[in-house]
């Protein structure tokens, strides 16, 4: 199946308490493997100056399933100097369609955060 350039799962973390990218933020990409209850790490990276982890996974490796993005958001706080609530955020989503793009964002700040389905 013939793609778009770019990775078809991307994700860009913005510290919103401070209106900047989160950069330099761990971040792994894992996927519940079918009829267990085990995660499978995909990929790991860290946020660059933009607050984005580029390359995640490749269009051969994007299939349907139930996935997971674990940021280690504690991490990310005490290195600005800063406690944290949330030690890490992880978020689960499902692909069913696996030609799509899918956007991750996350929106943090040191006592809350959001997200949602970009494209």
């Amino acid at each position: 199946m013939a793609h778009s350039q770019g990775c078809p799962l991307t994700t860009h973390v913005l510290n919103t308490a401070q209106g900047v990218p989160g950069a330099q933020l761990p971040l792994s990409l894992h996927r519940l493997e079918p009829g267990t209850a085990s995660w499978t790490l995909l990929a790991s990276g860290i946020t660059n100056g933009d607050g984005r982890c580029p390359g995640l996974l490749t269009w051969d490796e994007f299939l349907p399933g139930m996935y997971k993005m674990r940021f280690e958001t504690g991490q990310y706080w005490q290195v600005l100097g800063e406690s944290s609530f949330y030690p890490y955020v992880e978020i689960v989503f499902n692909i069913t369609d696996p030609s799509q793009k899918y956007h991750v964002p996350l929106l943090l700040s040191r006592f809350s955060y959001s997200t949602y389905r970009g494209s």
